[in-house]
This record gives structure tokens, sequence and C-alpha cells, in this order.
């Protein structure tokens, strides 16, 4: 009697699967848009950055390794180099928000505000990570009211990707069969 034979697929995760990084590219296209649109809204002269939601929504979807994490944050950074007047920080900043998205994702919290909690935690600590180089490169010391307007902008930010990343990741989890 012969046995029957069965393959094993192993489905590959994070950036090793096609469907994933054609989703972080889409997402990196929409935070691209959304940033260029952003202009609209300045707070104290400084405009929020949306590809923070768009690498943290990336990340919170395809659950990729600490080193695909801080690609995504460090492409971020690189396209957050478009029309910045402090050149450089993001490159910093997005690749340790990256990071933090990454390690934030693997603690154990309630399904429901789990997007919600690291969103806002990984924005705030992305934000801070730039208002500290920011401090350190261009404007050291850096006025007490220049530090208030950029953590205004970061907490603000932090705010909308909350929600954003919130919202969109109900539909994008069924889209990508999560």
């Amino acid at each position: 009697m012969s046995t029957k034979r069965t393959v094993a697929v192993e489905e590959k995760k994070g950036l090793r699967n096609t469907r994933n990084l054609i989703l972080v590219g889409v997402m990196m296209a929409v935070g691209i848009v959304l940033r260029l649109c952003a202009g609209m809204i300045a707070i104290g002269n400084m405009h929020p950055n949306f590809l923070i939601a768009t690498y943290c929504l990336s990340i919170f979807i395809i659950r990729p390794n600490i080193k695909e994490a801080a690609v995504i944050g460090f492409i971020s950074g690189c396209i957050s180099q478009i029309g910045t007047s402090m050149a450089w920080l993001g490159l910093g900043s997005e690749t340790i928000g990256a990071v933090a998205m990454f390690l934030l994702i693997s603690i154990p919290m309630p399904k429901v505000v789990k997007p919600l909690i690291c969103t806002f935690v990984a924005t705030c600590i992305s934000g801070f990570a730039f208002v500290g180089l920011a401090a350190l490169t261009y404007a050291n010391p850096m006025p007490m009211a220049q530090f208030v307007s950029m953590a205004t902008v970061t907490l603000v930010t932090a705010l909308l990707n909350m929600i954003i990343v919130s919202v969109l990741s109900i539909p994008v989890n069924k889209v990508m069969g999560n």
C-alpha cells in the first residue's frame, strides 16, 4: 500500500512574502501622498508626518522581523527627506520608530487596543527621537518654545496616527487574509 504524499508549504512572513512587500510599497506610496497633502495642516510651522502611520500599519499587519522593521523605517526616513527643513534626522527617527513598533506589537495586550497603543507609542518615540536629534544638531540648546511646538506636533500626530491605523487595520487585515 502506498502512503499519501503531502507537500508542506511554509508561508513566508515579513518582507520575504511578495504580498507583504507590495503592501509595504503601497503603504509608503500612501504615506508620500498624505505627507505632500499635509502641507495644508501646519502647527507651529511644522507638518505632521503620516509616513509613520503607514509604516506602523505595515508592521502591524505583516509582522516583519526586527531587521525588516528597521529597513521599513529607514526607507520611510529616506522618503521623509522630501520637503524637510531638517535633513537626515528622519533616517534615524523613523528607523527608531519602526523598531519600536516591532517591539510593541510583541507585547501581549487586548487585540482591540493593540493598534491604538502601539501606534501612539511608536509615533511618540519616533517624534521625540526627531526632536532630540534636532536639539543635538540644529538647535543646541533648543529654545523651550521650539521644543513645545515640536512636542505638540508629535502628540497631535500620534493621536491622528493612532486613529488612522486603528481604523485601517481592520479592512487591511481582511484584504491580506489575516
